[in-house]
């Protein structure tokens, strides 16, 4: 258990978890969360919060949700066992296909969620923001999909890092906004999301890609990823006889893992969430937020955030775009604080490696995200060996090419 919390008030918190009562009414999960905006932007997100109650677990929208997800998004992904990893593991080794996801990746399944939310609450157009590329994707082939116009805002080092998801945006009809601010990653595209939405709060929606930010998208985010969790839950029992004895996934703001771990909460798994690592443990080398952060408020939420003895929050250095983030979910930071999730970080080389392996073993390109995760889960099982293991693949790699040319294959025989 954490040393936030006495035993007991942690059981308790967690309790609460479980049995679905976080956030609380204020928008908070036990200490974390909860809604800190300028003025401006209180009465949108009290209109988003109402319209939330309003429609989010209505049956009318939830069919049309669950047909979306069957008929476009093509869930339930696949559950696929690997038994070249498994053999080199000495461990049973599932995967979650988010992957096999509409667009490459579970951003979707938030994404036309709060799409047709966004429909529903009458909004003239959408704006999100995106790191690694995927939620704006998402978010553009969503937005077509209802018929709602679309403006993405990327940080300008990501655009570098990431340009085939910047065409891909630009070609499903989405205007993308390139951000020079700020470290020109996806703190400063929230960032100017967020502006953006002052400007218009009434006409504009803003699709916020994470389970972070003020109440109440961390619980919505949650809400609508949560099925990642519990299609994996049914897949393990149906294919491979029982649930996995762990589960990773990685963690940047948290929305992947959030969606596999909360189903599981309940039940005697280990879960495991992997940050970046970057290139080193010093500030500004990684984006281990929960490994080396304080609490603090970013972007309208109390959670864990990288900052310095100021107080002002720092810049991150990771690989991998998506996981490139100053702050964490709110959620995450009370799973880590009441003990029942377990948080530690991957370094970029090791994320490599383990992807060169993957793709060797398996024939899955995984995205670099995910890579941290697979690092882990090659860690644990040659400590655990004999163990049954679940990775969340958040992601395929296909956007990572420009970023990985940089780094040749090795030759295997």
């Amino acid at each position: 258990m954490s040393t936030l919390f006495a035993a007991d008030e942690a059981k308790a918190l967690l309790d609460a978890a479980i049995r679905g009562e976080m956030p609380d009414d204020r928008g908070r999960f036990g200490p974390f969360g909860g809604r800190y905006v300028p003025e401006t932007l209180v009465p949108a997100f009290e209109r988003l919060e109402q319209g939330m109650k309003e429609h989010l677990h209505e049956p009318g929208f939830q069919q049309e949700f669950q047909r979306e997800l069957r008929e476009w998004v093509g869930r339930p992904t696949a559950l696929s066992f690997a038994p070249q990893l498994s053999k080199h593991w000495g461990a049973e080794v599932w995967i979650k296909r988010e992957d096999l996801a509409h667009t490459g990746a579970h951003k979707i399944n938030n994404a036309i969620g709060q799409a047709l939310l966004a429909k529903r609450l009458g909004a003239k157009r959408v704006i999100a923001e995106t790191g690694a590329g995927q939620h704006g994707v998402a978010s553009a082939a969503a937005c077509a999909r209802v018929g709602l116009s679309c403006s993405v805002y990327m940080g300008a080092v990501d655009m570098q890092r990431q340009a085939p998801n910047v065409d891909r945006i630009r070609r499903l009809g989405a205007e993308v906004v390139a951000v020079e601010s700020g470290d020109k990653t996806l703190r400063a595209a929230i960032d100017e999301a967020l502006r953006a939405w002052v400007t218009d709060p009434e006409g504009i929606y803003y699709l916020l890609g994470s389970a972070v930010g003020a109440h109440p998208y961390p619980y919505l985010v949650r809400e609508l990823q949560s099925v990642i969790g519990v299609e994996a839950r049914q897949q393990m029992i149906d294919q491979a006889g029982g649930l996995p004895d762990a589960a990773f996934a990685c963690v940047g703001g948290g929305s992947n893992a959030i969606g596999l771990f909360y189903p599981l909460l309940g039940d005697d798994i280990e879960l495991i969430g992997v940050e970046a690592g970057g290139i080193g443990s010093g500030l500004g080398e990684n984006a281990a937020t929960l490994a080396t952060g304080t609490p603090g408020v970013l972007q309208g939420s109390y959670t864990i955030i990288l900052q310095d003895d100021d107080g002002q929050v720092q810049e991150t250095q990771s690989i991998s775009a998506g996981l490139d983030y100053s702050g964490v979910g709110p959620e995450h930071a009370l799973l880590q604080a009441t003990g029942r999730v377990k948080y530690i970080s991957a370094k970029d080389d090791e994320a490599l490696e383990a992807l060169e392996e993957l793709c060797a073993a398996e024939g899955i390109l995984t995205a670099l995200e995910t890579s941290h995760a697979f690092a882990a889960a090659s860690d644990y099982a040659r400590r655990n060996p004999g163990s049954r293991i679940l990775v969340g693949n958040s992601g395929r790699g296909d956007k990572d090419m420009p970023t990985l040319t940089q780094y040749p294959a090795r030759v295997r025989t």
